[in-house]
C-alpha cells in the first residue's frame, strides 16, 4: 500500500482502490465470489459515506455517516479475515488491509467521540 496520507477523503479512496486491485486477484472460486462482493461493496462504501459526512446538513447528520463509514469499516474487517482464511496465497496484502481498516476505523471512532461530544456541550 502507498504512504499513508492524513487527508481522510483520499486516505479512504486509496482503499476502495486497493480493495479493487485485491478482489480482482483473487480466484473466482464458489467459495471467494460471494466474499469478493461482500468486501466490495463495504470496503468501497467507508469512503463514499465518509465524503458524505464531509458535505452533511448539520452535526447530527456528520455524526451519523461517520458512524455508517465506521460500521462499514467494521464490516470490512470482517469479510478480509474470511478470504484470508479461504484464500492464503494473499495473506500479505490482506494484513495490510486489515490494519489500514483497522487504522480507519479507530480514526472514525474518534471522530464520532469528539464530533458527539461537542455536538452535546453545545446542544
Amino acid at each position: 500500500m502507498p504512504t499513508k496520507k492524513f487527508d481522510l477523503e483520499d486516505r479512504t479512496l486509496n482503499l476502495s482502490i486497493e480493495i479493487i486491485r485485491l478482489c480482482k486477484k483473487l480466484p473466482k472460486t464458489t467459495i471467494v465470489i460471494p466474499l469478493i462482493n461482500q468486501i466490495m461493496r463495504s470496503g468501497t462504501a467507508i469512503g463514499a459515506n465518509y465524503t458524505e459526512a464531509n458535505d452533511s446538513l448539520g452535526k447530527k447528520d456528520f455524526i451519523l455517516r461517520v458512524r455508517t463509514a465506521r460500521k462499514e469499516a467494521k464490516e470490512t474487517i470482517y469479510w478480509l479475515k474470511l478470504v484470508k482464511e479461504a484464500e492464503n496465497n494473499f495473506s500479505e496484502e490482506i494484513i495490510q488491509l486489515l490494519q489500514e481498516c483497522t487504522e480507519l476505523k479507530n480514526i472514525l471512532s474518534s471522530i464520532i467521540n469528539n464530533a458527539s461530544y461537542k455536538f452535546h456541550l453545545y446542544n
